[in-house]
């Protein structure tokens, strides 16, 4: 196999991996979406949670106004 054989299968695998996976499925269903990558992305960039007060009080009310609580609260079994 050539080499641009090579990386023409391995830009395909990377386009092909488009299809959200179990996580984001999870991510998405909350409607938090955006939130939580703004709040994820901050904690990347500072590494410190206590800089990204604002982003976290951000998705704790959207994940209460979507009623995530009561969708992810444990439950007796």
């Amino acid at each position: 196999m050539s080499k641009s054989e090579s990386e023409a299968k391995k830009a395909a695998a990377v386009e092909g991996d488009d299809e959200p996976d179990e996580w984001d499925k999870r991510i998405f269903s909350t409607g938090c979406a955006v939130e939580n990558t703004k709040m994820n992305d901050c904690y990347y960039e500072k590494k410190d949670w206590r800089l990204c007060k604002s982003e976290l009080e951000v998705f704790r009310k959207c994940w209460k106004q979507h009623q995530n609580d009561k969708r992810t609260e444990m439950k007796d079994a």
